[in-house]
C-alpha cells in the first residue's frame, strides 16, 4: 500500500484481496490527449465530474451540483470506454479499482457478499476514488427467480451499500461501469447511474482525429492522406483503427525483412498504399463474420 503513497492503514483479509486491483493515479499513464475523436464527452466529464471534486468549495453548498456517485460509459465494444474511465480517475487525481465481476464470485457460501463490502469499505478508507466495472451488464444484469440465491443477496448487499454513498455528501467514491450492453442492467443500476455517456462508433471526422493521434509518433510519409483514410473506414471502432494501423506498420517491417541485401539498417516510412492493404484487411475480417462473434467482447 506504500508504492501507492498510502500508509496507516489498516486494510481487512478481503480488503485486500479487492487492493490487488487497485491502482494509484500517479502510475497511470493514460490523459486526455491519448483519447482522440470523444472531445465532447470529455468537456462533459470534466464539466460534471472532474470540476466538483477538484473545486469543492464551490459546491459544497449546492446537493443539486456535488459529483454523480455512477457513470454509466455505454457503446460499441473497441470505442474506448475504459480509457475514458481511466483518464477520469487521471485528471481527477483518484485511485482506481478495476473491478471484475469475477472477483466477487466465490465458491463459499457468504464470502461473495463481504468481497462486495470490502470494495466500499476499502474505496471508502482510500478516497478520492473510483470503482470501475467493466461489463457491468455480466455483473449486475435484470434481476430473475432464476439468480443463485447468493448470487441475488450479493447483488442486493452492493446495492445498499451503493446507496450508502448517496447519501454520504462528504464522500468522493465514484462508481464508473461500461457496457456493450444496457439493455440487459437491472433498471434499479440505471437508477443509481444518472449520468450516462453513449460512447459510439466514431464518425468521419473523429476517425480522422483518432489515426492522426495513433500515428503522431510513427514514421509517416507526408503524402499519407488522413482524410481519405477515414472516409474509407466507415463502421471501424477506435481498436479496429490501431489494429489497422499496426497493420500497415508491419508491412514496412516485413518489406526490410525480405530484401535480399538491405542497403542501410532503416525501415521505409508508412504509406498510402500501406494504409489501402491494411483498410482491406481489416474490412475482409469485419465481414468474415469474426466481427459478429466477437461482437460481446471488448477490445478496448
Amino acid at each position: 500500500m506504500r508504492q501507492i503513497g498510502v500508509q496507516n492503514v489498516k486494510l481487512s483479509e478481503y480488503e485486500m484481496s479487492i487492493a490487488a486491483h487497485l491502482v494509484d493515479p500517479l502510475t497511470m499513464q493514460i490523459t486526455w490527449h491519448d483519447i482522440a475523436g470523444l472531445d465532447e464527452v470529455i468537456t462533459e466529464l470534466k464539466d460534471t465530474v472532474i470540476l466538483p471534486i477538484q473545486k469543492r468549495h464551490l459546491f459544497e453548498g449546492s446537493r443539486l451540483l456535488q459529483p454523480p456517485k455512477g457513470v454509466l460509459l455505454y457503446g460499441p465494444p473497441g470505442c474506448g470506454k475504459t480509457l475514458i474511465a481511466k483518464a477520469t480517475a487521471k485528471e481527477a487525481g483518484f485511485r482506481f479499482i478495476n473491478l471484475q465481476p469475477s472477483t466477487l464470485t466465490d465458491k463459499w457460501y457468504g464470502e461473495s457478499q463481504k468481497l462486495a463490502a470490502a470494495v466500499f469499505s476499502l474505496a471508502i478508507k482510500l478516497q478520492p476514488s473510483v470503482i470501475f466495472i467493466d461489463e457491468i451488464d455480466s455483473f449486475l444484469r435484470n434481476r430473475s427467480s432464476s439468480d443463485h440465491e447468493a448470487t441475488a443477496m450479493m447483488k442486493a448487499q452492493f446495492m445498499s451499500l451503493w446507496d450508502g454513498l448517496e447519501t454520504d455528501f462528504n464522500c468522493q467514491v465514484i462508481i464508473m461501469g461500461a457496457t456493450n450492453r444496457p439493455q440487459d442492467l437491472d433498471t434499479a443500476i440505471l437508477r443509481r447511474m444518472p449520468t450516462r455517456f453513449h460512447i459510439n462508433q466514431p464518425n468521419v471526422k473523429q476517425r480522422k482525429d483518432i489515426l492522426k493521434l495513433i500515428l503522431e509518433n510513427e514514421n509517416v510519409e507526408s503524402a499519407v492522406d488522413f482524410g481519405e483514410i477515414a472516409k474509407q473506414t466507415d463502421g471501424f471502432s477506435g481498436s479496429d483503427l490501431r489494429e489497422m494501423c499496426r497493420d500497415a506498420a508491419l508491412l514496412c517491417v516485413r518489406d526490410f525483412v525480405h530484401q535480399e541485401s538491405p542497403v542501410e539498417d532503416f525501415i521505409r516510412p508508412i504509406g498510402q498504399e500501406d494504409m489501402k492493404k491494411a483498410i482491406e484487411k481489416m474490412k475482409k475480417s469485419k465481414t468474415a463474420g469474426v466481427q459478429e462473434a466477437f461482437m460481446h467482447v471488448p477490445l478496448d
